[in-house]
């Protein structure tokens, strides 16, 4: 316990997960915003770091400001800004269906890419990110356009979000939906693939050893860390128990109940 507290107290950059994390829906975790304000007050910065791709980065501030979080754009790094990063410097697609929500949609078009929600000529791409909107004619079209071969990409793998009344499915589910339909699996692009921390922690302007994640999926946020090589710390306040911690060949640095335990060591 002492060297964990040890090497958080020289970390400067925390990556932090939030669903799971630091609240519940709108219910905000005890000490969360003590912890927030220790990390600053001793220098170091923190960026919100999450596969939620339902709502764009004003959602989030909204969000975080309705349940006693002060927060800008500038603090967070979603698995949209993953996938615009990712799109940018990789394939140029002639258009994009994206199957997500509208902010999710409004963020792709306002980044330049020729999104489309309806089925047309010149498709060779479908996107897919966590959809709170999600429709059987979405479904239908992404099996129409599965079926003809269009590259396929997901925001995120994971299988539920966690809720205050327990889980609902989450990106993962609806890929392994098509899947059952299609036979096609999308390249996820968000948590667990390294990309997302590596460019958070860029964007942040520090080292790789300057970071630590934390998180509570242990298959998403704490894979995505090791496969980033950074310290890690994953905590039980989720969606991963301590019995799945026990089972999973992912380990990670540290431990915690939650965000309050961590609060406690670096104060």
């Amino acid at each position: 316990m002492d060297g964990m507290k040890e090497e958080l107290r020289r970390k400067k950059l925390f990556l932090l997960d939030m669903d799971g994390t630091l609240y519940l829906d709108d219910n905000l975790f005890p000490r969360c915003i003590d912890f927030l304000n220790t990390v600053r007050e001793h220098g170091g910065s923190y960026l919100y770091v999450t596969n939620n791709s339902s709502k764009s980065v004003d959602k989030y501030v909204e969000k975080l400001e309705r349940i006693g979080i002060s927060a800008s754009k500038d603090d967070f790094f979603t698995s949209t800004d993953a996938a615009c990063v990712y799109l940018k410097r990789g394939k140029q697609y002639r258009r994009i269906y994206a199957l997500g929500t509208e902010t999710f949609k409004q963020q792709l078009r306002s980044a330049g890419f020729p999104v489309t929600d309806r089925l047309e000529d010149g498709i060779d791409c479908l996107l897919m990110g966590y959809d709170t909107e999600l429709t059987y004619r979405k479904l239908e079209d992404a099996c129409i356009l599965l079926g003809k071969g269009v590259d396929y990409l997901a925001t995120n793998p994971d299988w539920v979000c966690p809720t205050a009344y327990g889980y609902v499915p989450d990106c993962g589910s609806f890929a392994e939906m098509l899947f059952r339909a299609t036979g096609r699996r999308p390249y996820f692009i968000g948590k667990p693939e390294p990309d997302i921390a590596l460019l958070a922690i860029e964007k942040a302007g520090y080292k790789k050893e300057d970071a630590v994640l934390i998180g509570d999926r242990i298959y998403t946020d704490i894979a995505c860390g090791v496969n980033a090589g950074i310290t890690t710390v994953l905590v039980f306040s989720g969606e991963t128990t301590r019995e799945d911690y026990e089972k999973s060949d992912i380990r990670p640095t540290w431990t915690a109940a939650d965000i309050a335990e961590i609060y406690e060591m670096i104060r």
